[in-house]
């Protein structure tokens, strides 16, 4: 079945690209000067079997591949911002819960605040000293939160996107990136999600609206050779 649908994607990706290109999407935004890596909700409850988010392809490509890239961000002395998801009221019933109407659709309820180690950052990704550890409420890593302002504070203007989902906190991050004013870049091995075809549909679409999507192996050389 996944072999199909992956061939069904390549059909459809072919055609969708000769309308796009004669439309003028796909344009590129490219590497800039300064650049940050934002790890979108690499924790346990994503991460981790046995969770209702729990996503594929974790283990054997996405924390290789974070990993990497955290190298040379400290190697190379830049920002590197981890960002998790909890909510201090999980109460569906209670009407001032921070959860907002969210927990209406999906089940935000069981990553509660109190239960620090389904919202950790998985440890084989740890943020160091000197790194952020953002947390969010809703999809987006730009709603409701300081990273905007913290991203300009330090002179960024490219940001590196890994994590999941693809079909929505990586690709809203990646859309209110672009919209912030920065260089938004897709590592395309390092995001991942639950559904089969959600990350190969959503990468081809992000490429041609809101990010350039880009190699692990490409994205490390940019970061070991961009000065910090």
């Amino acid at each position: 079945m996944q072999s199909q649908l992956n061939d069904m994607l390549k059909q459809a990706f072919a055609e969708a690209t000769k309308l796009y290109q004669e439309r003028g999407f796909q344009r590129r935004v490219g590497f800039g000067k300064k650049p940050a890596l934002i790890n979108v909700d690499l924790a346990n409850a994503w991460t981790r079997p046995g969770n209702p988010f729990t996503c594929e392809k974790i283990d054997d490509e996405i924390i290789p591949g974070v990993q990497r890239l955290l190298k040379a961000c400290r190697e190379n002395n830049h920002p590197v911002i981890h960002v998790t998801t909890c909510y201090q009221v999980t109460d569906r019933n209670n009407p001032h819960t921070d959860m907002g109407l969210w927990h209406n659709k999906i089940p935000v309820d069981v990553v509660n605040q109190e239960d620090e180690n389904i919202w950790a950052i998985d440890s084989r990704i740890a943020p160091i000293a000197g790194e952020q550890v953002l947390i969010k409420k809703r999809a987006s890593s730009f709603h409701g939160t300081y990273l905007a302002g913290f991203l300009r504070a330090a002179g960024v203007d490219t940001i590196l996107v890994t994590g999941v989902t693809a079909s929505a906190c990586v690709r809203t991050t990646l859309c209110d990136g672009l919209a912030e004013g920065f260089r938004t870049i897709a590592v395309r091995e390092c995001i991942g999600d639950r559904v089969p075809g959600a990350v190969e549909w959503n990468l081809f679409d992000i490429d041609a609206k809101f990010a350039d999507v880009e190699s692990v192996d490409r994205c490390v050389d940019y970061l070991s050779t961009v000065k910090g």
